[in-house]
C-alpha cells in the first residue's frame, strides 16, 4: 500500500527506493504487487535512509565483500515471500498490512537471520480491513496514531498525555486480539 514516506516519495516522483510505480495512485492505494523498499540502519535517535536495491548490494558487498548481490537478493525474496503470507494470514483476520520492516542479521554461520521484531505495531502498518478506502490516511491500530497526536501538538515536548498512551495500548490490544484470538 502507498504511504508515510513512501505517499511522499511518489508524490514528488513517482517512485518509492528508486521503482516507478503506475500513475495515478491514490494515498493507501493497494499496489500492484507488494514492492521491496531496503533502507539502511541508522544510528539511535536518527531515521533509517531508504536506498534502491542497488544501493543495498553495494551497501552488503562494502562489509561482506563478494556476497553483497547474494544478500541483497536472499533478503529482498525472504521479504516479499514473509510479507505475502504474512498479509494474506492477517486479511483474513479482518487486518490489512499496509507495510511493514524486516530487520535481518547474520548467524555464526553467515546464514540471513531475523535480527529484530517482526510484524509488530511498532515494525508495521496495522489498519482495519473494515471500511478501507484508498484516497486518504487511514485509521490505525499501530503507532501512527501517537504519531499523528506529536505532530498535531509540536510544542508538547514530546510528551504524551496519559489518554493518547492509553488509546495508543488499547488499539495495539485490539489489533492484537484480532489476529491471535486471545486476549493479555
Amino acid at each position: 500500500y502507498i504511504t508515510g514516506s513512501g505517499w511522499a516519495s511518489y508524490k514528488e516522483t513517482g517512485k518509492v527506493c528508486g521503482i516507478e510505480l503506475p500513475e495515478g495512485l491514490q494515498e493507501s492505494q493497494q499496489l500492484p504487487e507488494p514492492i521491496y523498499t531496503p533502507s539502511t540502519k541508522a544510528e539511535i535517535g536518527d531515521h533509517d535512509e531508504n536506498i534502491s536495491f542497488e544501493q543495498s548490494i553495494a551497501h552488503l558487498e562494502k562489509y561482506f565483500p563478494g556476497h553483497g548481490e547474494e544478500y541483497a537478493t536472499k533478503i529482498k525474496d525472504c521479504t516479499i515471500a514473509l510479507y505475502k503470507k504474512c498479509a494474506e494470514y492477517a486479511l483474513s483476520k479482518g487486518i490489512i498490512i499496509a507495510d511493514t520492516k524486516f530487520e535481518f542479521g547474520l548467524d555464526e554461520n553467515g546464514n540471513i537471520v531475523i535480527g529484530d521484531e517482526m510484524l509488530t505495531p511498532d515494525s508495521s502498518r496495522f489498519w482495519p480491513a473494515d471500511g478501507y478506502e484508498a484516497g486518504h490516511s487511514q485509521p490505525s491500530f499501530d503507532k501512527q496514531f501517537a504519531r499523528d497526536w506529536l505532530k498535531a501538538n509540536p510544542d508538547n515536548d514530546w510528551t504524551l498525555p496519559q489518554e493518547i498512551v492509553d488509546k495508543t495500548i488499547e488499539k495495539y490490544l485490539q489489533a492484537y486480539t484480532m489476529l491471535t484470538g486471545k486476549t493479555l
